[in-house]
């Protein structure tokens, strides 16, 4: 199983253009039988969030994650053009998936509660890569789930592009927040009072900087619908 990321970006994501990606895109995508399938779009309940930062043009307005067999089936490749032709410019990633903290899964298109802050980031020049993956990975994810409101963190590191002229992206990092986090730097990072909001935010920008997650970054605030999962529980029987 691989999972690939596509990155669609549209000056103009009013709710019409989410409404549709979230709706007969998905169920396009869901016709192509892939086994996985999750949209996040940037829509009206958090498109306002004030942790937004854009160095793209035009902006990142949705990110749909697919699950596939291979990621040069014809069912994959199909996906990217539909992505693709509803969007001013779209980019897909093959990437490998971490999940330190899974994110709940409501299943059946329904929306995830909450924000769902996807980050994409870039490694430094001066930074190899063994190096960043350790930083980022081992020193900073206990770091990251201490010092914010988080109940889902997704890692996916970048293996390459699949599409001509993707933007340079070495990771797409997934964070799941409470609803008031649009808004609310306390409910963002789960602070009591001020003192708790300046020591966790220190505690953050000293880990992030390690690593250079705090430059050249993209914070795209996204709802996130869950389609389809590969992922299933099984229960046994004993007797």
């Amino acid at each position: 199983m691989e999972k690939v990321m596509i990155v669609a970006r549209s000056a103009d994501f009013g709710e019409p253009w989410c409404q549709r990606m979230r709706g007969p895109i998905a169920n396009q995508l869901l016709d192509l039988g892939l086994p996985g399938v999750v949209v996040n779009v940037r829509d009206q309940p958090v498109r306002d969030s004030m942790m937004t930062l854009t160095t793209l043009n035009p902006p990142a307005a949705a990110i749909i994650s697919l699950w596939t067999q291979q990621y040069y089936s014809e069912a994959t490749q199909a996906a990217i053009a539909l992505i693709a032709s509803e969007s001013e410019m779209a980019a897909a990633y093959l990437v490998t998936e971490s999940m330190p903290m899974p994110p709940p899964d409501p299943g059946e298109g329904r929306r995830t509660r909450g924000l769902a802050n996807v980050a994409l980031l870039r490694r430094p020049a001066d930074l190899d890569q063994a190096t960043w993956l350790h930083r980022w990975h081992i020193d900073h994810t206990q770091v990251a789930i201490d010092t914010q409101a988080t109940f889902g963190y997704t890692q996916n590191v970048v293996i390459r592009a699949l599409t001509e002229d993707a933007p340079a992206i070495d990771a797409i990092v997934e964070e799941n927040f409470p609803d008031e986090a649009v808004s609310d730097p306390y409910a963002f990072y789960g602070a009591a009072d001020q003192a708790d909001l300046t020591d966790r935010v220190g505690r953050m920008v000293a880990s992030v900087s390690a690593f250079g997650a705090h430059l050249n970054i993209d914070t795209v605030p996204t709802s996130r619908y869950v389609f389809r999962t590969p992922f299933v529980t099984h229960t046994f029987e004993t007797t």
